[in-house]
């Protein structure tokens, strides 16, 4: 499986992947998971919002089991953020299948759309459109880089932009999902534990930041006459560093555009998007209100307008105890708790159905990246720790 899914969205100048939501890469990602599904015998299911499950018995039963992850990456991503997840999703259920113990309850393999957010910039957009947390109208509308809405990439995907909404009633059926990830950090190097067990995960968000200054000539504007916006955008992102630091948490400004774009012209307008990371809410709110006002107050200073969008906002998720501690026994070898600042579609799906993530050992910790990279025998060891955790949910 590992094999035939490495190819696909691979940029060969940079060896990162560029799995964007609903483009070419995208569509050949869930014509992959179509064919894992068929050749398991199992039913598979575009839902509403273009998740994809595979689905082993019933699951109008209700009382399902589910596992998986994402198909989709950040630009130059690297192979195993979210594809490790549904990969080991059909190996535990084939581990599952080999011991041949009888199941009680419905198993489901799910892929969701757009978790990332690359592409149109709503992280989780596929379980938070089915959760209710991102309101239809609002995807809809939402439009990437080039200027094509979500709705026109949507429909030349082959998705209805008319159903996108809640799911309550799939979600329903539901009893258990657990995700399993690479760690993205190195908690886990050095350790004897090739897996760990996910606890909480801080709250985080994703907020666009605009300054708008005055278009002018490079060469002839004296620096008193500029309205200059990237001087307070770059002023912004220092401040947001030294707030960041000063209140333990994390801000990251990794995309930014200039308008007009001329190398040799003041820029008109400076957008940048800032992405914050907290140990509690208190604390994240809080570092957003500092940085955004640090901007205003040398946004005055430049002769420049500041606004904040909010475009995203995820809460801190606390794991189901129950079944976190049933995961973590069926792992065995009391492995480490990890919190962690990384987003989930699992933290998302918290808020309706309980809960839980495995971790496999990344021994640089680097992701995001087209170094990211676990070895092979920690990702059988977690494969291996999926299918236990799944015939403890699963098995009589």
């Amino acid at each position: 499986m590992w094999e035939r899914l490495l190819p696909i969205g691979r940029a060969p100048a940079t060896g990162g992947y560029r799995r964007y939501a609903w483009t070419a890469a995208d569509i050949e990602l869930r014509a992959w998971f179509r064919t894992e599904a068929d050749a398991r015998g199992l039913r598979h299911e575009t839902d509403r919002n273009g998740n994809q499950w595979a689905w082993q018995g019933d699951p109008a039963a209700g009382d399902a089991v589910v596992t998986g992850s994402h198909l989709d990456s950040v630009p130059d991503g690297g192979a195993f953020d979210g594809p490790l997840g549904v990969v080991s999703a059909f190996a535990a259920l084939d581990g599952l299948r080999a011991r041949g113990r009888p199941v009680r309850r419905p198993l489901g393999v799910v892929a969701f759309a757009d978790e990332e957010g690359a592409r149109f910039g709503v992280a989780c957009a596929g379980s938070r459109l089915a959760t209710g947390q991102l309101d239809p109208r609002r995807a809809r509308a939402l439009r990437d880089a080039d200027g094509v809405p979500l709705y026109r990439a949507l429909a030349g995907a082959g998705i209805d932009p008319d159903g996108l909404g809640p799911d309550p009633g799939r979600l329903a059926r539901i009893g258990a999902f657990v995700e399993l990830h690479i760690e993205q950090g190195r908690a886990l190097a050095g350790t004897p534990h090739a897996v760990g067990v996910g606890s909480v995960i801080w709250p985080h968000g994703r907020w666009r930041l605009d300054f708008g200054g005055e278009a002018n000539h490079a060469g002839t504007t004296r620096v008193e006459d500029r309205r200059d916006p990237m001087l307070t955008y770059a002023h912004t992102v220092l401040a947001a560093r030294k707030r960041a630091r000063l209140a333990g948490a994390l801000a990251t400004f990794g995309k930014v555009a200039a308008e007009p774009g001329g190398v040799n012209a003041v820029p008109s307008r400076v957008r940048g998007w800032l992405d914050c990371r907290a140990p509690d809410q208190t604390a994240l709110d809080g570092l957003v209100t500092a940085i955004a006002d640090s901007a205003a107050q040398r946004g005055e200073r430049d002769g420049v307008t500041v606004d904040v969008t909010r475009e995203s906002v995820t809460a801190a998720v606390h794991f189901d105890s129950a079944l976190r501690g049933l995961v973590a026994s069926r792992v065995g070898g009391d492995p480490p708790a990890l919190p962690t600042g990384a987003g989930h579609d699992a933290g998302v799906l918290a808020a309706a159905v309980p809960t839980a993530m495995l971790y496999v050992r990344n021994p640089t910790g680097v992701s995001h990246a087209p170094a990211e990279h676990a070895d092979e025998a920690d990702c059988l060891a977690g494969v291996a720790a999926l299918t236990r955790v799944l015939e403890g949910l699963a098995c009589p």
